[in-house]
C-alpha cells in the first residue's frame, strides 16, 4: 500500500544557495528514505528550480510518475530574507504547485493502492490545485491525513474549515492549535492560557465539529498527544531530548513521515508517537529539514526493525 503526498514542491532560496523544500516534498522524502512505498503528486516548472527537485527524487530513489511539470508557471520558491538574528521566509506567489493538474493527478493515483492521502493548505491557496486534491480524495477511499502547516499570509479560515471537513485525521502544532481555538472555540490568544481540562474539551469539540477520528498535537521537545474518537488520550512525553538543536526546519514534517511510516506498517499507536517525537528530535541536530547525508536514516531504520 502506497502513502499519497498531494502539494507544494518547491526551494528555498538563500541567495547564494538553493535548497528542494516543501512540506509534502520532505515527507516524501524521508519515506523513501525508509523505503516506503509514496507517490508525491506535485507540479514543478522546467526550470533550474525544477531540476534541483528531481536531482532529489533520483537521489532519494523516488518516481516521479506524480510530479507534473508546467510550461509556464515557474517551480515554487521560497525568498529567505534576512532579518535581525535569522530569516524571514517570503512565499512567492502563481507557483507551478497552484497549478496541479486534476487529469495527470488522478491517472498518477489511479497507478498505486493508496492506504493514505496527505495533504496540507498551501497548494490549496490556488483554485485549480484545491479542484484537484478534492478530485483525489473523492477518488479514494484511503485514509485522509491532514498535516496543517498554516502559513500566514497563505490560507484562509474557509481552506482551513474545508480541510479539517475533509480529514480523518489532522495533525497541528501548538500554534495552530491556539489558531483552531480562536476561530472555532471562542478562545482569544490574549487570555490566560487555559488549563489541560479546558483544552483537552477544546480538543475534543474540534474533532466533533469536523468529524475527526484522530487528532495529534505536536509539542516540540515535549513530545506529542494524540486524542481518539473513542475518548482516548495518548500521550508521548518521555522522549530524551536532543543532545543540542541546530536548527528545527523540517522537524514538522521529520514527525509527520514517521507517523505516516507506523500507521501504514501497524505499528501501535503509543510506539508510533515515540518514534516519530525522536526522528523529529535527531533532525533538529542537522542543518536543513533534510539531512544531507543519506546514511542519517540507516540508525533509524535499524532500530525499528523490532
Amino acid at each position: 500500500m502506497t502513502i499519497v503526498l498531494f502539494g507544494e514542491a518547491l526551494v528555498d532560496d538563500f541567495g547564494t544557495s538553493q535548497v528542494a523544500s516543501g512540506a509534502p516534498f520532505n515527507v516524501a522524502r524521508t519515506l523513501a528514505a525508509f523505503m516506503a512505498p509514496q507517490l508525491l503528486i506535485t507540479r514543478i516548472g522546467s526550470d533550474r528550480n525544477g531540476a534541483l527537485v528531481r536531482a532529489e527524487c533520483e537521489r532519494f530513489a523516488m518516481s516521479e510518475l506524480g510530479i507534473q511539470t508546467d510550461p509556464i508557471e515557474a517551480t515554487g520558491r521560497v525568498v529567505a530574507e534576512r532579518f535581525r538574528n535569522g530569516y524571514r521566509m517570503a512565499v512567492e506567489p502563481n507557483q507551478a504547485y497552484d497549478f496541479i493538474d486534476a487529469g495527470d493527478a488522478l491517472a498518477a493515483l489511479a497507478t498505486v493502492a493508496p492506504a493514505m492521502i496527505c495533504f496540507g493548505t498551501l497548494a490549496q491557496r490556488g483554485e485549480l490545485s484545491r479542484a484537484t486534491l478534492a478530485a483525489l480524495l473523492e477518488a479514494s477511499d484511503a485514509t485522509r491525513v491532514l498535516d496543517l502547516n498554516l502559513r500566514p499570509g497563505q490560507v484562509d479560515q474557509r481552506c482551513v474549515s474545508e480541510s479539517l471537513h475533509a480529514a480523518d485525521i489532522a495533525k497541528v502544532n501548538e500554534a495552530e492549535l491556539q489558531t483552531l481555538f480562536e476561530w472555532y472555540c471562542g478562545m482569544p490568544p490574549t487570555a490566560p492560557a487555559p488549563g489541560r481540562d479546558t483544552v483537552r474539551a477544546a480538543c475534543r469539540k474540534l474533532m466533533d465539529m469536523f468529524s475527526l477520528r484522530g487528532l495529534i498535537v505536536t509539542l516540540e521537545h515535549r513530545g506529542a498527544v494524540y486524542f481518539g474518537v473513542d475518548g482516548a488520550t495518548i500521550e508521548s512525553r518521555d522522549n530524551p531530548a536532543p543532545a543540542f538543536v541546530l536548527d528545527t526546519a523540517g522537524a514538522g514534517d521529520a514527525f509527520c513521515a514517521v507517523f505516516l511510516l507506523g500507521s501504514a506498517r501497524g505499528w501501535p499507536l503509543e510506539q508510533t508517537l515515540a518514534r516519530a517525537n525522536a526522528f523529529a528530535g535527531a533532525v533538529c541536530t542537522v542543518a536543513g529539514a533534510i539531512p544531507q547525508d543519506i546514511n542519517f536514516y540507516d540508525k533509524w531504520a535499524a532500530l525499528w526493525r523490532n
